[in-house]
């Protein structure tokens, strides 16, 4: 039996890619290698949206055409899809090359590979791939469920819609019967993904529309939270809330210029829609935001979160700031730092500016040294740690229930998991300890399960638990 081993790079968005590509190889009777040593075919999955990425990316490529010299190398992915005419000549270490548009066609990818041939394929951004995944490449009881591709937003920084295309949205149905599914098989945490979650279905209109429906944009938020369901994103969530069942439902990624306001509401009467907002504001500089070619301000941007707030006092904010944008000043850093020390988030990541081939930012004059980008994000990084600390010391002494993703082999009982307000990968974790006479509890708890835990201490990032029961 041929196998192929993935060697996966990237956003949680790429992660999803990735396991329908093995769902994909696997229904074509390709069995998946633990590694890359047994494999007749490596499948680079590479991330293309900064310049870090692209360069990891490639150097997974050359390291598996000189470590497994008569393995097939195939680049997928967003650098395949962006570079694939480049790369046609300039990486002959790669045997084939396969974009994101449409992930149906990779079958004929692997049989022309198989055949000696080497194919050059980008297939057009069509809809939002989707199938049964057979395996999932995070923690067990964790799944990321794409609800878009492509965005329209064309920040001017951002390479994204050159690579992912323009928005489309899945259909609710797809959505619904996908999560279902999840949770038949005992997922227990669904995270939906996207470029921008918060414009799901504004690129048509939703078949499960209220009839009064406005066309998009969406009003921002702004006055008094209503019961009433403008918005597709709020009509998706209250399609899932109708689903039974006990599990934890996490929305990442939501463009803070047309934020959904009447999500609160359901958020509000449906515990399982957890209240963790991941907006990333990029700037706290009115003017660096314009440039940006965002629409909103920074005064704004501390209104939503008050607002959040207000109507949701237990909500956490994770965040994103991009430093040493064309233009950006020493003062204009300053107001960007001001912003996080104002808005608070619970999280935050802080990147120094990539300049992205064909993007408008890329043209910009005054590009900012990256010794100073890179400072300025450092800086930022210090004020969040602070930050951090002090939001989790809130929960010192609270009983939380915490979805267990590993436990460690020794003498003493400690497992590994996250609280609701805890995304996967980017936040901290729950270092989980058990009593000597839980060894009985220790041993029936697994990965995938929720178990409730008391919060002990914290070490700035992570928390310390200690075992109550399995739930």
């Amino acid at each position: 039996m041929i196998s192929f081993f993935l060697d996966q790079h990237g956003c949680a968005k790429n992660q999803v890619d990735g396991e329908l590509l093995i769902a994909r190889l696997e229904s074509k009777g390709l069995e998946q290698a633990d590694s890359p040593d047994t494999a007749q075919i490596i499948i680079v999955n590479s991330c293309g949206f900064i310049e870090s990425a692209k360069k990891e990316s490639l150097d997974s490529v050359m390291r598996a055409r000189m470590s497994y010299p008569a393995a097939k190398i195939l680049l997928a992915g967003c650098l395949a899809e962006r570079y694939a005419a480049v790369f046609k000549d300039e990486l002959p270490e790669a045997d084939a090359i396969f974009g994101n548009g449409d992930l149906s066609q990779l079958d004929k990818v692997i049989d022309e590979l198989l055949e000696g041939k080497r194919p050059i394929t980008v297939p057009p951004q069509t809809g939002v791939y989707s199938r049964e995944r057979s395996k999932l490449l995070g923690y067990p009881g964790s799944a990321y469920v794409k609800i878009t591709e492509g965005c329209d937003n064309c920040c001017s920084f951002c390479a994204i819609p050159l690579i992912r295309g323009k928005l489309r949205s899945r259909s609710s149905e797809d959505i619904i019967e996908e999560i279902q599914s999840l949770l038949a098989k005992n997922i227990a945490e669904i995270n939906l993904v996207g470029q921008d979650i918060a414009a799901y279905g504004m690129d048509k209109k939703n078949p499960h529309a209220a009839a009064d429906w406005p066309s998009p944009p969406f009003p921002p938020l702004c006055g008094e939270v209503s019961d009433r369901i403008i918005s597709p994103l709020a009509g998706l969530l209250k399609q899932i809330s109708a689903i039974k069942g006990h599990f934890w439902l996490r929305l990442l990624y939501i463009h803070p210029d047309h934020f959904p306001s009447d999500i609160i509401s359901i958020i509000k009467q449906d515990s399982r829609i957890l209240p963790y907002f991941d907006i990333p504001f990029q700037s706290g500089d009115d003017t660096v935001i314009r440039a940006m070619n965002r629409t909103g301000n920074s005064s704004g941007y501390i209104s939503l979160v008050s607002h959040i707030r207000q109507e949701l006092p237990n909500a956490v904010l994770r965040t994103t700031f991009l430093t040493g944008f064309p233009g950006e000043s020493d003062e204009q850093a300053e107001r960007t730092a001001q912003f996080l020390t104002t808005v608070e988030p619970d999280w935050s990541g802080c990147f120094s500016y990539s300049r992205e081939d064909d993007t408008p930012a890329a043209s910009m004059k005054k590009q900012v040294p990256r010794r100073i980008a890179s400072r300025r994000a450092d800086k930022l990084i210090e004020l969040q740690s602070g930050i951090t600390a002090r939001r989790l010391d809130r929960y010192i002494g609270t009983e939380q229930t915490v979805l267990i993703e590993e436990l460690i082999d020794g003498d003493e009982g400690i497992a590994i998991g996250r609280c609701w307000f805890q995304a996967p990968e980017v936040d901290g974790t729950v270092v989980i300890r058990f009593e000597k006479d839980e060894e009985a509890a220790c041993a029936a708890v697994r990965p995938g399960l929720f178990v409730s835990a008391r919060i002990m201490g914290s070490d700035g990032t992570n928390l310390d638990g200690l075992f109550i029961a399995a739930l």
